[in-house]
């Protein structure tokens, strides 16, 4: 039988590193191909020279047995390639069926693609409305806008980079049953993700990438988790470690928050209240899009409210900017890395002046101290593993787990006090997730306040002493995570944060549905 898509010693360099070298492999047809590696592996750039983004230096491609290079991703896709990136292209204020025809190189009339998308996403069992604004949707359902844009392109290779990050268990569920049957009906999918156990679930061959090069193959249902990171990195996996610590004194109270001015698609926080003490980590959950954006905003500054909402050390902050609470010690890393957290086409060096020139000194009189700057930015990338030729590389030349590593990194060695982060493992591989984890778990125990706000339960019951959960911007009040159940976590994300609802039928399927999504 003829491969669908047979790569053969594609290498593909940049100025001091070789993203890609020597690689091949070959993705059977009806297959689920999962392809493997930690951040800066070269992943990335080897999809985006499938999908024509990028130009390989040497090598070659055949699909279906006949020579493949696209030019561009319409040359793709027109052959019969599509993808659905990590981060969605879509358009808020425009509906469903307007975002689909922006990404189609003929759409047809806007009544016969609206009855498209409605029998695609019923078929495939992603139901979407094409006259919903995609700024009410939930990040789940702005990915079946996504996938339904592909679909309708009728795809015999479809890539999926990172698919699951912003889903509930539930969605991911969903997810899979979506592609399992693509699978059935021929169609081939390169699966790229960071969450191993969703690999042994759902892929039927692994390819591993390690530094730019394949350094091995498996079927992922043989084996553990642990064996194929350690594959990935070539070394056994670090697993996060608590130093003994006691809780110390109240350093951040926040009371009566609630949001003065919400963006269009945005969340409104109600009430919120909650105290972080000296050597705590305080963990937040909850479904993306319901405040977690705002609640960092509000306790970063970026956000400002009545100077009494936010007290740092009992001193009121609510009225400061983000500078003014920096100067205090209260630091923040927000969720998206590219352009929020670091300016994309400023080097490394710059972005840590953007956020570390107070607390770090790098300016005198009003001008940049550009060799200490350097060396601050030096001493991030080696601290935190950052993979990149050095600190005059442009931010967005970074893979995506490499630059979130950079950004913690950045806020991390500052030595605040008090530290906001959200998503802080977004996109990162099990080896980078570890050595994150155990960095926030370090600066607690060093006497830091630690915020941590993240939709990944796994990793909140790992590092955080105490959970809550925000639900239609409210917050629940934090609980002890020892003890604490899936059961009673589900119902939290739920917004039933008072009941004694412990034994319900809505308990039970919250339960089932968050266990069969981590299966």
């Amino acid at each position: 039988m003829t491969d669908l898509l047979s790569i053969q010693r594609l290498t593909k360099a940049y100025p001091g590193v070789v993203a890609n070298d020597d690689v091949s492999f070959d993705i059977a047809p009806g297959e689920i191909h999962a392809l493997l590696g930690e951040n800066g592996a070269g992943k990335s750039t080897l999809v985006k020279m499938i999908y024509g983004l990028v130009k390989p230096d040497s090598g070659k491609m055949e699909l279906f047995g006949k020579p493949y290079a696209p030019a561009r991703p319409s040359a793709a896709r027109t052959a019969g390639v599509a993808m659905v990136f990590q981060h969605f292209s879509l358009f808020e204020a425009l509906n469903v069926a307007e975002n689909v025809g922006l990404g189609m190189e003929t759409p047809p009339p806007m009544r016969e693609l609206a009855r498209e998308i409605r029998e695609v996403s019923h078929a495939y069992g992603l139901p979407l409305d094409p006259r919903r604004l995609v700024g009410d949707l939930s990040a789940g359902e702005r990915q079946r806008v996504e996938i339904i844009r592909c679909l309708l392109q009728d795809p015999k290779l479809l890539i999926m980079d990172e698919p699951t990050s912003v889903l509930t268990p539930q969605e991911v569920e969903i997810l899979f049953a979506t592609l399992n049957k693509l699978k059935a009906e021929g169609t081939s999918i390169l699966y790229i993700s960071h969450k191993l156990e969703e690999i042994r679930a759902l892929c039927d061959r692994a390819t591993i990438l390690r530094r730019g090069k394949v350094v091995g193959a498996c079927n992922p249902r043989e084996s553990s988790a642990a064996e194929l990171a350690e594959m990935m990195v070539g070394e056994a996996l670090h697993t996060p470690d608590r130093a003994p610590g006691e809780r110390g004194e109240v350093v951040l109270q926040v009371a009566g928050l609630t949001s003065q001015h919400v963006e269009a698609f945005g969340t409104r926080l109600q009430n919120i209240g909650f105290e972080v003490h000296a050597g705590e980590v305080l963990g937040i959950g909850g479904v993306a899009g319901n405040g977690q954006d705002e609640l960092l905003s509000a306790l970063s500054g970026e956000t400002l409210g009545p100077r009494e909402t936010v007290r740092l050390r009992g001193k009121p902050v609510g009225n400061l900017g983000p500078n003014a609470r920096r100067a205090l010690g209260m630091l923040a890393a927000p969720e998206e890395r590219l352009g929020h957290a670091a300016a994309p086409d400023m080097s490394l060096t710059e972005n840590a002046v953007l956020s570390g020139w107070q607390r770090e000194d790098l300016t005198r009189n009003g001008f940049v101290l550009w060799g200490k700057s350097r060396g601050f930015a030096e001493t991030i990338i080696q601290s935190f593993d950052v993979r990149t030729p050095g600190p005059g590389v442009a931010a967005r030349a970074l893979s995506g787990g490499n630059l979130q590593k950079f950004v913690i990194g950045r806020e991390i060695l500052q030595r605040p006090d008090v530290l906001v982060v959200n998503q802080p493992t977004w996109g990162v591989d099990a080896a980078a997730a570890a050595a994150i984890r155990q960095a926030l778990l370090d600066l607690a125990a060093g006497g830091a306040a630690v915020i941590v706000i993240s939709q990944d339960l796994e990793e909140l019951m790992k590092v955080a002493d105490r959970f809550a959960a925000l639900n239609a911007g409210h917050l629940s009040a934090p609980r002890p995570t020892q003890g604490l159940t899936m059961e009673q976590i589900g119902l939290m994300l739920g917004g039933a944060h008072d009941m004694d609802v412990a034994h319900t039928d809505e308990a039970h399927h919250i339960k089932e549905s968050y266990e069969e999504g981590r299966q």
